[in-house]
């Protein structure tokens, strides 16, 4: 059959970037400073027409994202690069410029982080009171946020059972934080792998960050919301983040505007790469969601722990993760495999699922580079090596923010 009427019919993207000193590439926490030079007065939000940027958790890190839903992800990522352009010569009058990819390579959290401090700043505070934020999960990560609509409870059904068989082979196309500290730690997606453990004092709210079952509204509030905002309320007194967006799963439900957020894509090196990710795994969603492979009814049966079991895989090992789960491989499309690698079900995917129609020429560089050459990550070791002492990884990563400011790939 084919996805509901409402479902892939708009998109929500948002892109984060880190602020860096132009120099010395070490943080910089200047992200007010950007928006008031943007806006020409103090303030967390501001619009250029079909997008936005706003402030984040820390300091420095600014986020641009479509403003509303997009009716396409097509030419979103030229409007993107627009906007990078823009901030850069914002940032270069102050010694800024903005650095791509899920993570600062060398940043200390515990001495660096700076939040907030303007609008809004009671959320950030509750959430350091509660979590300390001063760690890498929290302040040092950057990421795309997809956001894709529903309309109702089947919409929402659908659309959440194909979520939740894709989202755990996601990293395999988008991990880019092989680094943390200074030194390689031995993870495709270090971010990610700091992202499920960044809330373990209160477990309801990440849970195993694949989402439970649940497939209508009510199920979604009785076995996810009610229970984490029933553990958070003893650290919460003021219920300032008895919110849905307190979810920290790797896709969330947001009924206030009927879409789900997926948050397991560590940012690329250019909106061209982020926007080519978000093509595929929208590509391998719809097929899912057609049952192109396995109906519905099969789908909902799957639970949270056999996913993340592959989704701590593929944190692992990115698109070298081999995935030996003859049933989910079935549920792929991939019928006569009992094991195969991550990067295998993505060149699967692209060859299957992607629209002949629609599809953006930005992308093709980007999908041919992720899916011959490996992740970001694994490009970003192949140059730095096994043991890269700091003016190496500044060398590297110098050539990182270039690609951004210059819509270029990264080549291994």
């Amino acid at each position: 059959m084919s996805a509901p009427l409402h479902l892939f019919q708009g998109y929500g993207v948002e892109l984060e970037y880190m602020i860096v000193d132009a120099r010395t590439l070490d943080v910089y926490p200047a992200a007010d400073r950007l928006l008031e030079a943007a806006a020409g007065r103090l303030t967390s939000d501001v619009e250029f027409g079909d997008t936005a940027w706003s402030n984040e958790l820390v300091l420095h890190v600014v986020e641009f994202k479509t403003n509303g839903p997009a009716p396409s992800l097509e030419g979103l990522s030229e409007r993107f690069a627009a906007d990078v352009a823009r901030a850069n010569s914002l940032l270069a009058p102050i010694g800024g410029q903005l650095m791509p990819g899920g993570a600062h390579p060398w940043m200390d959290p515990n001495r660096e982080t700076e939040l907030w401090p303007h609008e809004y700043n009671a959320v950030y505070a509750a959430f350091n009171r509660i979590f300390n934020c001063q760690g890498h999960g929290w302040a040092n990560l950057q990421s795309m946020h997809l956001n894709l609509p529903f309309s109702g409870d089947e919409e929402f059904g659908r659309l959440h059972a194909a979520i939740r068989l894709i989202l755990p082979i996601l990293p395999a196309l988008s991990a880019s934080t092989p680094i943390l500290d200074g030194s390689p730690t031995g993870l495709a997606d270090s971010r990610m792998e700091a992202y499920r453990h960044n809330s373990e004092r209160i477990p309801q709210v990440a849970g195993l960050v694949v989402p439970e079952r649940a497939f209508t509204r009510r199920e979604y509030e009785k076995r996810i919301l009610k229970p984490m905002f029933k553990a958070i309320r003893p650290h919460d007194k003021e219920g300032i983040l008895r919110h849905e967006w307190l979810n920290a799963r790797g896709a969330i439900a947001r009924f206030e505007r009927d879409a789900i957020e997926i948050r397991v894509l560590d940012t690329q090196e250019r909106p061209a790469s982020d926007l080519a990710v978000a093509a595929l795994a929208v590509a391998a969603l719809r097929a899912v969601a057609d049952e192109t492979w396995q109906d519905w009814a099969e789908q909902k049966k799957w639970e949270a722990e056999p996913l993340a079991r592959i989704l701590e895989k593929v944190i692992r090992r990115g698109h070298e993760a081999v995935i030996d789960d003859p049933a989910y491989l079935h549920a792929l499309g991939l019928t006569n495999r009992r094991s195969c690698k991550a990067s295998e079900i993505w060149l699967f995917m692209a060859k299957n699922a992607l629209p002949t129609d629609g599809f953006d020429p930005a992308w093709r560089k980007p999908l041919e580079t992720i899916l011959t050459k490996g992740t970001l990550s694994a490009r970003l070791l192949a140059r730095l090596g096994g043991n890269p002492s700091r003016e190496r990884l500044a060398e590297v990563y110098a050539e990182l923010c270039a690609c951004l400011a210059g819509n270029r790939p990264f080549e291994p």
